[in-house]
């Protein structure tokens, strides 16, 4: 029985010791698994955490450039605020100059109008005294009406210079006196005294006569009373003769002093010349 016995433990102690060395490699295997297992694992920890590291990194940068687009768009924003703000003082002042421009042009035209108005009223004023003059001047002289006063043909029966003469006579005196006290009345008036001369006679001779002639009409008005400041003297010499031809008659007319009367106070735009 002992024998037996001890046989019968031997056997069971070594499947005992066998199913422990089995355990024991089972949990070597078991062990070396779970460590393939987790370096695996740590493995992959690895490369998701250098992934998660690039991705970080990626993000940083993005956010850099995204701060620094934001600070320029801030920057933008502020220059086209200050821009606006530039723009509507510009339009504010330019709306200003625009309303007093418009306020100015309007003054302009009541001025203006008020302007032509009185220019108006003067000239139609100006024309009475043209037409009251030519009418009392048309019964001393023959008289015809330009287009800024009249002008006065002193020739013929007026004023009768003898051939080669500059010399006025009595009768001559008395006219010139009835045309000063008719001048006298008005005012406003420039007078230029035009003096011609018949064709006998060189040019040149002719033209210092004709001078002459108008010179001693002019110096007896202004002893009669008109003033010297609104007296001229022109010498046409022989150049414009009143009448064609070498008559006697035709000479005499010929040898004349015209007065060119004009109203200061009408447009004054043509000569003395053109209007006769």
């Amino acid at each position: 029985m002992d024998t037996n016995s001890n046989g019968t433990q031997a056997g069971e102690g070594g499947r005992s010791a066998y199913a422990l060395w089995a355990a024991v490699v089972l949990l070597v295997a078991a062990v070396a698994y779970l460590g393939v297992r987790v370096l695996d694992q740590l493995a992959d920890l690895e490369a998701q955490v250098a992934q998660l590291r690039l991705e970080s990194g990626d993000a940083a940068r993005t956010a850099v450039h995204a701060l620094e687009r934001a600070q320029r768009a801030e920057g933008s924003a502020r220059e086209a605020a200050a821009a606006r703000a530039d723009a509507e003082a510009e339009t504010q002042g330019a709306r200003m100059l625009a309303d007093a421009a418009i306020e100015d042009a309007a003054n302009a035209r009541v001025e203006a109008d008020q302007a032509r108005a009185e220019a108006a009223r003067v000239r139609a004023q100006a024309e009475a005294e043209v037409n009251r003059l030519e009418e009392a001047l048309g019964l001393i002289a023959e008289t015809r009406r330009t287009a800024l006063g009249v002008v006065m043909n002193l020739g013929g029966d007026h004023l009768k210079f003898e051939f080669d003469k500059a010399e006025l006579r009595p009768t001559d005196r008395e006219l010139l006196s009835r045309i000063a006290g008719v001048l006298l009345s008005s005012r406003d008036y420039s007078i230029s005294v035009n003096g011609h001369t018949d064709d006998v006679g060189s040019d040149e001779y002719n033209q210092t006569l004709s001078e002459r002639r108008a010179q001693a009409v002019r110096d007896y008005l202004v002893e009669a009373g008109l003033s010297p400041e609104i007296l001229t003297v022109v010498g046409h010499g022989k150049a414009r003769p009143l009448v064609e031809g070498t008559s006697d008659a035709a000479r005499a007319r010929n040898r004349r002093v015209e007065l060119g009367i004009v109203n200061t106070r009408i447009l004054y735009g043509v000569s003395v010349d053109e209007q006769g």
